[in-house]
């Protein structure tokens, strides 16, 4: 069975891959054709979904930031959104017949919207770091604190009077610190991250605790961590094989009647109202547009809780079977609605910026962006290993140079190297609206990101830059969509390593010849 689960996965997979749309939509698919058939997947499929949502959550607290919970966009906008989502859709399910207590409860697991979702959707994109992936992310994790309270309530798990104590875990970062040192670059710094995920999942399970909330809290342990970026590559592709089976779990909850599958398009069609009370709460935060239209499309979409609050209403008797399979086939399309539309979300925002803008405030946000860049003739675009190293070099050189980037930790360390560096998410285009460029004559694109690097063009592009646009590039299949995009100069930084070896080695060698002869 679970080689026909895995072939199926492959298959849909890739047939979805050929229309631009992402793999994800396929396991989904997968769940509904093993269900249709009558087939059940063994424990192993399970086993191994658990495994890559831990996984994910883990590198999602690598990245988390204590500071950013406590920004207003976070507990304030995610707080009243769950408030007046659960009370709306309680109002709704009791006028349907539901008695209040389940029908609050199964409100309030779709008023969440999906963690794994959001934070796959952002780690592909590389958004994770950016204003808008960080507020997402605070949101759900905001979420995820209201859904342990909730789940203590309805009785689903036992909370320990021995859960005060798990706060004891934060005395474990500095010998958490010594073992990342210890673990080198390889497979063992894989398995410690595989590791510290399982065990923080037991470790809360233990004590009546969520276990993805304890996956979250050891990877947020080890956060700002100046190898969590590697740690988090290493766990990459390992999580994306486990996520495959979390996305058919998800189709495999069973085949509705007609009865589920029109209120499950009914919940669809309400879906919309989520994003738009999200955007409508972020604008009130102060936000821009386009972070509050991002975020709130990152969370455009149903959780997997509601999966949970509905396994337990049916084994308690106060909701009907039916109810399961109709929710898991809500969750299932708010899947294939959301995962789409957060990938062209940057193009979309560009489609309505002009309408979108009108709500926002006049007052200075919290994702405010520069305007001037000084005398600066230089500037970099990515301040990672790449962009670090060329910001020195031009430094040395004795280059005015600045840098932008939209990662806060990024920026932070920067800024203890002595860099002038400033806030600047190069995808959004109201950056290079205002940005003055008069005294900037070369501009260096070092982001991962393909996508990131092209719009950034484009908006050059758009505004006539003269001087010169150099990018670095990872896949020779890059090179051409960069060049027809304007790049005046393209460099691969691992043959270009490879050349600066070899030329470095030939002057050694030279120099090595001269003294023997001179000898």
């Amino acid at each position: 069975m679970d080689i026909l689960w895995i072939s199926l996965a492959y298959t849909l997979g890739l047939m979805v891959s050929f229309v631009n749309l992402p793999p994800l939509i396929g396991y989904l698919g997968v769940g509904f054709v093993l269900s249709g058939f009558n087939l059940h997947a063994g424990d192993l499929l399970h086993e191994l979904a658990h495994v890559g949502v831990l996984l994910l959550l883990f590198t999602v607290g690598l990245k988390l930031r204590l500071k950013g919970l406590l920004q207003p966009e976070v507990w304030a906008a995610g707080g009243l959104h769950f408030v007046v989502i659960s009370c709306l859709f309680t109002l709704g399910l009791a006028g349907l017949g539901f008695v209040w207590q389940p029908a609050f409860f199964l409100a309030a697991g779709l008023a969440f919207s999906s963690t794994v979702l959001a934070a796959k959707v952002l780690e592909e994109k590389r958004e994770l770091d950016s204003f808008h992936g960080r507020v997402t992310m605070g949101v759900l994790i905001f979420q995820d604190l209201i859904a342990v309270v909730l789940m203590a309530l309805l009785g689903a798990g036992s909370v320990s009077p021995w859960a005060i104590l798990i706060v004891a875990v934060i005395f474990l970062r500095p010998l958490l610190h010594y073992l990342f040192a210890l673990s080198g670059h390889d497979e063992l710094l894989l398995l410690f991250g595989v590791v510290l995920a399982l065990a923080g999942s037991w470790l809360f399970e233990t004590v009546g605790l969520s276990s993805e909330l304890g996956a979250i809290a050891l990877g947020a342990l080890l956060a700002g961590h100046k190898r969590g970026d590697e740690l988090a590559d290493l766990l990459w592709s390992v999580k994306e094989v486990f996520l495959v089976a979390f996305f058919v779990e998800v189709g495999l909850a069973g085949l509705p009647n007609l009865e589920s599958v029109l209120g499950s398009l009914g919940l669809l069609l309400i879906l919309p109202l989520k994003a738009i009370l999200f955007f409508a709460f972020f604008i009130m935060a102060n936000l821009r547009a386009r972070n509050a239209f991002l975020a709130a499309l990152g969370l455009c979409s149903y959780s997997e809780f509601a999966l949970i609050t509905a396994r337990v209403g049916v084994d308690s008797g106060v909701l009907p079977a039916s109810s399961l399979s109709a929710l898991a086939l809500t969750v299932a399309l708010s899947f294939m609605l959301a995962a789409p539309l957060n990938r062209f979300g940057h193009g979309l925002f560009e489609r309505f910026e002009r309408s979108l803008r009108r709500f926002e405030k006049t007052s200075r946000h919290p994702d405010h962006q520069p305007i001037s860049l000084g005398s600066a003739r230089v500037l970099i675009f990515g301040m990672g290993r790449t962009g670090g190293a060329a910001y020195e070099l031009l430094r040395e050189e004795g280059e005015t140079v600045v840098g932008l980037d939209s990662d806060p930790v990024k920026l932070e360390r920067c800024r203890a190297e002595g860099y002038r560096v400033l806030y600047g998410d190069a995808e959004d285009p109201e950056l290079w609206t205002d940005l003055r460029l008069d005294d900037v004559e070369l501009i260096l694109l070092t982001m991962p990101e393909l996508e990131a690097k092209l719009r950034s063009l484009t908006q050059l592009n758009k505004r006539g830059y003269r001087g010169v646009v150099a990018a670095s590039s990872y896949f020779s299949e890059d090179n051409e969509a960069l060049s027809q995009a304007g790049v005046s100069l393209l460099f691969n930084p691992f043959s270009g390593a490879g050349e600066r070896l070899a030329r470095l080695g030939l002057d050694a060698l030279s120099k090595n010849n001269q003294v023997n002869n001179a000898e």
